[in-house]
C-alpha cells in the first residue's frame, strides 16, 4: 500500500484541453473582466442548473456575505452561529452590525431555531444561519420566527451547491443565499462566489453594489466595492459545471463507504442522508466521543498526520472563541454547550471525487486501528 500524502479535499479540475481553446477566446476578445461574455453565460448557467431565478458571481464567497448585508440595508444586530468559518461572522463586523451567537443542533451543526427567539432584542434585524456541511437549516421553523419578528433572512449556502429539498433549491429559502465557489468546494471556479435573490430589483442593486455602486457610466447609486469575477475563472467555471453532477455521484460513494465500514466503531458518530434532501457530500465529519472511542479528536488527528493523512478539524475554533468577538456576552461559552461540544469533537476525514478506495481504505484502517478493542 502506498504512502502518498492524502489531503482532506482535492480540487474539481476542468479538461486541460477544453479549457485552452476558451483561454485563446478571451484573448482574441480582449475582455477580460467586468461583465464579460464568459461572466454572463456562467451567471445564467448557475441560475438555471441550481433553480433559482436571479444569481450573481462574485470573485470569493466572503464579498457576497458583505454585500447581501449591504444591499438589504441591515442595521443593528445579526443573530447567527459560532460554528462555521470566519468569513460569515466577519462579514456581519464588516458591515458595523454586532453579530450575536446562539447554539446549534447536535445532529446537523446548524443553528438551533429554537434557541433564536431568546436572542432577538429591539437591534436584531436579520439572522444569518449557515447549511453546515451541506445538510439544509431548518428553513421552515426559521422563517416562521423571521416573519413573527420582522427579520431578514440571509443564509450563508458556502457548503450546499445543488442541494435540494423535495426537489426546490435550498437556495430559495429566506430573502438571499450566498455561495463560495472556493477551490475546496464541491464546485469551484479557483476562487469564486455568488449571491441569490428572488427579484430582478434585488438583482439590479446587487450588481452595482459589486461594481463600485456604478449604475452607468457616470452615475454612482451607492458606495459599492469591486468584486466583479473575471473571464478566466467563468470559462473555468462553465466547463467545472459540466462535471459536478458525476463528481457528486463519487461523493456520495465515498460517504457511503466511510459509512458502512466505520458504523460500528464506538465513540465515532457521523452524520447521514436524510430523506427528500439531495445532498452534494461537500463534507464527512466525523465526532469522537473519546471516552467511547479511546483517543481524543486531536489525538487521532495527528496519528493520521504520521500516516500522511490530512484531516481538519472543522470547524474549530468556534469563532466566538476568537479575540475579536470573545467578548460578546452572546460569545460566553455557558450560552453555546453544544457548539463548544460539536468544535471538540469533530474531525473532517479526506473527502473528494478522486479519492479511490485504496486510498479511502488508508484512512479508514488507521479510524479502526486506534478505536477501542
Amino acid at each position: 500500500m502506498s504512502n502518498n500524502q492524502i489531503t482532506v479535499t482535492s480540487p474539481l479540475l476542468p479538461s486541460l484541453d477544453d479549457f485552452i481553446p476558451m483561454l485563446k477566446d478571451i484573448w482574441d476578445r480582449k475582455w477580460l473582466t467586468n461583465n464579460g461574455h464568459y461572466h454572463q453565460e456562467l451567471e445564467k448557467a448557475l441560475a438555471e442548473y441550481l433553480g433559482v431565478k436571479y444569481l450573481s458571481l462574485f470573485t470569493n464567497g466572503t464579498l457576497p456575505l458583505i454585500t447581501a448585508l449591504q444591499a438589504m440595508k441591515i442595521t443593528g444586530e445579526v443573530i447567527t452561529t459560532p460554528y462555521s468559518f470566519v468569513a460569515t461572522t466577519h462579514s456581519i463586523w464588516w458591515n458595523g452590525l454586532k453579530p450575536v451567537f446562539v447554539d446549534i443542533d447536535e445532529e446537523t451543526g446548524n443553528i438551533n431555531p429554537e434557541k433564536i427567539e431568546a436572542a432577538i432584542t429591539p437591534h436584531t434585524t436579520a439572522i444569518m444561519p449557515v447549511h453546515v456541511y451541506g445538510t439544509p437549516c431548518n428553513t421552515k421553523r426559521i422563517q416562521q420566527i423571521a416573519d413573527i419578528y420582522g427579520l431578514k433572512v440571509i443564509y450563508d449556502a458556502a457548503h450546499a451547491f445543488g442541494v435540494r429539498v423535495n426537489g426546490e433549491s435550498i437556495l430559495n429559502a429566506g430573502d438571499m443565499s450566498t455561495l463560495s465557489f472556493h477551490a475546496t468546494k464541491v464546485y469551484n471556479t479557483i476562487e469564486g462566489g455568488a449571491l441569490v435573490c428572488h427579484d430582478e430589483a434585488t438583482k439590479r442593486r446587487i450588481d452595482y453594489l459589486k461594481n463600485f455602486g456604478f449604475a452607468d457610466e457616470t452615475t454612482v447609486v451607492a458606495p459599492g466595492i469591486n468584486s466583479k469575477m473575471d473571464e478566466f475563472r467563468a470559462a473555468y467555471g462553465l466547463l467545472n459545471l459540466k462535471q459536478v453532477d458525476e463528481a457528486i455521484t463519487k461523493r456520495k460513494i465515498v460517504a457511503e463507504r466511510y459509512r458502512e465500514t466505520l458504523k460500528d466503531i464506538p465513540g465515532i458518530r457521523m452524520l447521514h442522508d436524510i430523506e427528500g434532501v439531495h445532498h452534494n457530500y461537500a463534507y464527512f465529519p466525523i465526532f469522537i466521543d473519546e471516552n467511547e472511542y479511546g483517543l481524543s479528536r486531536d489525538a487521532l488527528y495527528e496519528k493520521l498526520k504520521e500516516y500522511n493523512i490530512y484531516g481538519r478539524r472543522y470547524f474549530y475554533p468556534l469563532i466566538s472563541t476568537f479575540s475579536a468577538y470573545k467578548g460578546l456576552d452572546s460569545a460566553n461559552p455557558s450560552n453555546l454547550p453544544i457548539a463548544h461540544k460539536l468544535a471538540n469533537q469533530v474531525l473532517c476525514l479526506p473527502m473528494f471525487a478522486t479519492l479511490d478506495s485504496e486510498n479511502e481504505n488508508r484512512v479508514i484502517d488507521i479510524v479502526q486501528k486506534f478505536a477501542h478493542k
